[in-house]
């Protein structure tokens, strides 16, 4: 039987901003994680991204905040929101301040990209909830925008993809900073040998929840392989998308350059594109992702990293136009579509070269995914490996985007 919000001890001000929201139920993570948020304690919960857990951080905090609602002083935060990208960061915000509506609280958001001087003057009137990049965190500290001896909250969200992309420095760096006394709550994809290593220096006695199978993907998902050469990747992805109608499809490129390619190569194909990532200025990345949202945008092409907070419902197509090096991404990219109970597709290309990656995604998951023909393109596929039992892999670094 599952819980309401108003079991979870969440105060009338919050209920009303869930009930705008159109929330009815809370998703298993919110109904596990608020009432632990809510005790007090140090939090470490394991969760995907798209299964409700920004709001089982965003509504607790707002409730307890609100319970004592001094106004912050100036350039003082009392809740830290550290996200790995941009986009998150900008995402967590809006949910924040969904959550906040019915109180007299403030928040504000900060991280690369854009000027840093809006996110300094918002910062002057003090902040209960501060939303942040590692970064552009400790380049607003280090021009003394943001005092931290207020702060009771902490929160490291998608803390995985923050070790991935080589924040563990700026990490120390900002720990340092914040009082020792303090919530400290910590959101994973999974908990990894890394992770716990990060937990023990950051957390103390933590309450440990996971909602989701290790590395599992999503039943609603429908997988399939094409296995495709290299120089007939463009023309596969330009006739599965013309062939099957396919109308919003978000597209993995490996690198930068790759996802410039591909947009380029299916623009001139009559098919709207635009691609995303770390070189591209943070007002264009927003206008890419609020297109494909809206519908005026078929083709979505992001590296790993820029796609890493692209939260959109009912999304239907995703297509690996690369398999990525690290197995644990492909679980996090399929993940994006076949959310909320609606089924989606993913479709990833095989070439020659990919075999050791389409091995270790299947060890992963514990499966081997279907194989897709497609007249003319596809090509015969080569002895598929025996599938090995699910085996924690220490991920490896990759890049910042």
């Amino acid at each position: 039987m599952s819980v309401s919000f108003s079991e979870l001890g969440l105060s009338k001000p919050v209920l009303d901003a869930i009930a705008d929201q159109g929330y009815e139920t809370p998703s298993p993570i919110q109904a596990q994680a608020i009432g632990a948020v809510l005790s007090g304690k140090d939090v470490m919960a394991a969760a995907q991204t798209g299964t409700g857990k920004t709001g089982a951080f965003a509504l607790p905090i707002v409730h307890m905040l609100n319970a004592h609602p001094q106004r912050p002083k100036p350039n003082h935060v009392k809740a830290l929101i550290l996200t790995p990208t941009r986009e998150l960061a900008a995402q967590v915000a809006q949910s924040v301040l969904l959550s906040h509506k019915y109180t007299n609280m403030n928040s504000t958001v900060a991280f690369g990209g854009v000027s840093i001087n809006p996110q300094l003057k918002s910062l002057r009137k003090g902040s209960d909830v501060l939303t942040a990049t590692p970064g552009r965190l400790l380049d607003l500290y280090s021009q003394n925008a943001i005092k931290f001896t207020d702060l009771s909250i902490l929160v490291l969200d998608e803390a995985d993809r923050m070790l991935d992309m080589g924040f563990i420095h700026d990490l120390k760096r900002i720990m340092k900073l914040l009082p020792t006394k303090r919530q400290t709550l910590l959101f994973s994809a999974t908990f990894s040998d890394d992770i716990r290593q990060l937990a023990k220096q950051f957390i103390k006695d933590p309450i440990e929840i996971s909602v989701t199978p290790k590395n599992a993907a999503a039943t609603t998902v429908e997988q399939h392989i094409v296995h495709v050469d290299k120089s007939n990747k463009s023309k596969l992805l330009a006739t599965l998308i013309a062939d099957n109608k396919w109308q919003q499809v978000l597209v993995f490129s490996r690198t930068k350059h790759g996802a410039n390619r591909i947009a380029k190569q299916l623009n001139a194909k009559g098919l709207t594109s635009l691609a995303i990532h770390g070189n591209k200025s943070q007002g264009a990345r927003t206008k890419a992702l609020s297109d494909f949202k809206s519908g005026n945008l078929r083709v979505l092409v992001a590296t790993d990293i820029a796609a890493r907070g692209i939260d959109i419902d009912l999304l239907p197509n995703v297509v690996n136009y690369d398999l990525p090096h690290v197995p644990e991404d492909y679980v996090h990219r399929i993940g994006r579509t076949g959310r909320a109970g609606a089924t989606g597709s993913a479709v990833s290309f095989v070439t020659n070269e990919d075999g050791k990656q389409l091995k270790a995604i299947q060890n992963l998951i514990g499966q081997h995914i279907n194989v897709l023909e497609v007249a003319g393109l596809s090509e015969k596929p080569s002895t598929q490996a025996p599938i090995r039992a699910p085996k924690p892999k220490r991920p490896k670094r990759v890049k910042r985007d």
